[in-house]
């Protein structure tokens, strides 16, 4: 049962990237109905961006007090009715570009809530040596979902119209949830459908709190904040934000206006790139959880950690260099798919220290990601405008190089509790 949930999450994991990716796709034909600039639209990305990062940490208690079944179902389906919303925006009036941004901060505010909270899942759920895999599969949704939207979007756009593909994925999410909502639980015992046997090894596999801890008390925040170790993968997650969400805001356009690629040819090599991530996210949690089992977690979370990081670095860079467009997709394709070698690192790592406050730890990290991905909506079409579309591009992977090293000062065997 506890990989049936982590499937569902996986689900919903692809769906909240179907609902913010599907902006970037239709970024053209909203622009022309708005009469909004480049600059503009970037403000548009980073409006969800920035109400995503700072309802991170809130979403997080919200998951580790009310728990991840409530919270997730109440979560997609607040972010599906502001996905259709933002279709029915009203063109051509004065507050036209003020109500879009309104509606886009407070989708961006609902879709906070699913990876803190399935963090705090994967805490009362999955056994420590299997959290990478779990981690790894839940995040492999962000490539299936980004993945899926330039060719879904692109289709509805083309024969009904930019609005109905916010439709469209509004409604998928609303199936998603009450499917959610019937077969979670916060806790694997009395679940219905957990047999003995599995309630054994889940219970067996996750580790014991703290002498004097309460197990069911949130941490202080004031504890959370004191770890360095948290203030370092924090720091990491936003390098690996900023780099990511390039690719969630401004690759499209990047392969259709900065390399001269027409609308279908940018849509099938912008899938590339969410490909890497949907095969090399559970990819690489298989071999962190590997490698932790046999060398400890320092060589199997840190060490992916920096291999991912620093090779992202390395394949992005490269990327600038190449002169044709549909090589520089393959090169930076690989770029984020080293990425996603080692997003399910951070995730297990903040489930490990954290235990019950596992949804507000990752939470906190990933607003520090999330910072990072409001950074580059916003930065990249003025780095693209001043010094060219290869600096835009050099930025992430410099950025990608501090990430690896910072993950060579986490301790990923120090719980939260024993400070």
């Amino acid at each position: 049962m506890r990989w049936v949930l982590i499937f569902w999450v996986f689900l919903m994991s692809a769906i909240s990237y179907l609902d913010r990716v599907n902006i970037s796709i239709a970024g053209s034909a909203v622009q022309k109905d708005f009469g909004i600039t480049d600059v503009q639209m970037g403000w548009v990305f980073s409006a969800f961006i920035w109400a995503y990062a700072f309802f991170q940490a809130p979403a997080g208690r919200l998951a580790d007090v009310f728990g991840p079944r409530r919270v997730i179902t109440l979560g997609v389906l607040w972010w599906s009715v502001f996905t259709a919303l933002t279709a029915m925006v009203p063109r051509g009036v004065a507050m036209s570009l003020a109500m879009l941004l309104a509606v886009r901060v407070i989708l961006g505010a609902g879709e906070a809530v699913v990876y803190p909270a399935s963090n705090r899942l994967v805490a009362k759920w999955i056994p420590t040596n299997e959290r990478g895999i779990a981690n790894g599969l839940i995040f492999a949704g962000v490539g299936a979902g980004a993945g899926i939207t330039p060719p879904l979007i692109t289709y509805v756009l083309v024969n009904w119209g930019w609005q109905w593909s916010f439709y469209v994925c509004a409604l998928i999410g609303v199936a998603a949830a009450a499917g959610w909502h019937f077969l979670a639980r916060d806790v694997p015992r009395g679940h219905p459908f957990v047999s003995p046997k599995e309630l054994a090894h889940i219970e067996a596999g996750i580790p014991a709190a703290a002498p004097g801890a309460v197990a069911k008390k949130a941490l202080p925040w004031g504890t959370i904040l004191g770890s360095k170790d948290i203030w370092f993968m924090t720091l990491s997650y936003f390098a690996y934000g900023y780099s990511a969400w390039i690719f969630f805001t401004w690759f499209f356009r990047y392969l259709n206006v900065a390399r001269g690629l027409d609308l279908k040819s940018s849509a099938f090599y912008s899938m590339l790139p969410f490909i890497a991530m949907a095969v090399c996210s559970p990819f690489g949690g298989w071999i962190a959880d590997m490698l932790t089992k046999r060398y400890g977690a320092r060589v199997g979370r840190c060490g992916i950690g920096v291999a991912g990081m620093a090779g992202a670095a390395v394949f992005i860079a490269l990327a600038t260099q190449v002169e044709s467009a549909r090589l520089a997709s393959v090169v930076l394709a690989c770029g984020i798919g080293m990425q996603y070698l080692c997003q399910s690192c951070y995730w297990a790592v903040t489930a490990d220290v954290a235990g019950s406050s596992a949804g507000s730890v990752s939470g906190f990290m990933n607003m520090g990601g999330q910072i990072g991905g409001a950074t580059t909506a916003i930065l990249t079409p003025i780095i693209a405008a001043s010094l060219g579309w290869t600096a835009s591009f050099l930025a992430p992977a410099l950025l990608c190089a501090v990430g690896a090293l910072l993950w060579l000062f986490v301790n990923p065997g120090v719980r939260l509790e024993s400070k």
